[in-house]
């Protein structure tokens, strides 16, 4: 499910599923995306912050069209505590491997890797970018 802002509307929160990972996308290109972003983030339960949200940067290929820098977006991922995924959607094979990165760990996020949980891959992503 796609949302352009929090809060989700309420009206439809009888049918609507389980939320087991939270996608914040921001088009470098775009400060106003930036902005939402971070406004939205005031709405997040502060238990999803332990593994359920990331935050994808979409538009990294044309880093001179950029109208955020790279730091103030990973400030963002430190101070939340949640991983930064860097890509651009026009190339087919960073694309790929963009989903196929989301859909492990939303995998991870809604349980159904044995062994592992949402804060403990969280935990060796924030190692892995350390190093």
């Amino acid at each position: 499910h796609l949302a352009a802002s929090l809060p989700l509307p309420s009206e439809r929160d009888h049918l609507r599923p389980r939320i087991d990972l939270v996608v914040f996308m921001i088009d470098i290109k775009s400060k106003y995306s930036l902005k939402n972003v971070e406004t939205s983030l005031a709405y997040v339960d502060a238990s999803f912050f332990l593994g359920k949200v990331c935050f994808l940067v979409t538009g990294v290929g044309r880093m001179n069209a950029c109208s955020i820098e790279t730091n103030a977006i990973r400030k963002l991922g430190e101070a939340y505590c949640s991983p930064v995924l860097f890509c651009e959607l026009e190339l087919e094979g960073i694309r790929v491997t963009t989903a196929q990165r989301l859909l492990r760990m939303l995998r991870i996020c809604a349980g159904h890797i044995p062994g592992v949980s949402a804060l403990s891959f969280v935990s060796l992503m924030r190692k892995s970018d350390d190093d």
